[in-house]
């Protein structure tokens, strides 16, 4: 039981740091979380659809992933001119692991922006698949599954 408790509180330990890294907009080390083959991906509609068959928000692998990053740390991506600020807060933490002893964690989110002296707010569950390498935990999958999917977003100009 204590190893399970131990092994709980290195997930959260982690989540929170990554919703950190996001809000102090630390990106490349945010993006050192994740493994090499990694998935970022936000679907649209049904949250249990191929992302290979049907339109997503967004569907990155590591290369468009990085792509993205570095499109917002350049200083051309007008529409973070200016950069957004956001709290991101995690809550409702489950943990389970699959066949193959990947961590599976579940959470819902809450994610506020501000920018341009407005406030929006997007609320929603993330799944992550975790996978240890050496000593450290790293983000193979994360899919964001945002409450407002089917509803008009607007311009997602910032790092979920």
């Amino acid at each position: 039981m204590e190893y399970v408790k131990t092994k709980r509180q290195q997930i959260e330990k982690f989540l929170i740091k990554e919703a950190a890294l996001l809000d102090q907009d630390l990106l490349n080390d945010w993006l050192d979380l994740f493994t090499d083959e990694l998935i970022y991906w936000i679907p649209s509609g049904s949250s249990d659809i191929n992302p290979m068959k049907h339109v997503s928000i967004i569907y990155d692998d590591r290369i468009r992933l990085e792509e993205r990053v570095k499109r917002l740390q350049s200083g051309l991506a007008y529409g973070q001119e200016p950069k957004s600020k956001t709290c991101h807060l995690i809550t409702n933490i489950e943990v389970d692991t699959d066949e193959n002893e990947k961590i599976v964690v579940f959470s819902n989110f809450l994610i506020v922006e501000l920018r341009r002296s407005i406030q929006t707010i997007y609320s929603g569950r993330n799944e992550h698949h975790l996978v240890h390498i050496g000593d450290d935990l790293k983000i193979q999958y994360k899919k964001i599954d945002l409450l407002n999917k089917n509803e008009y977003i607007g311009n997602l100009s910032f790092i979920l």
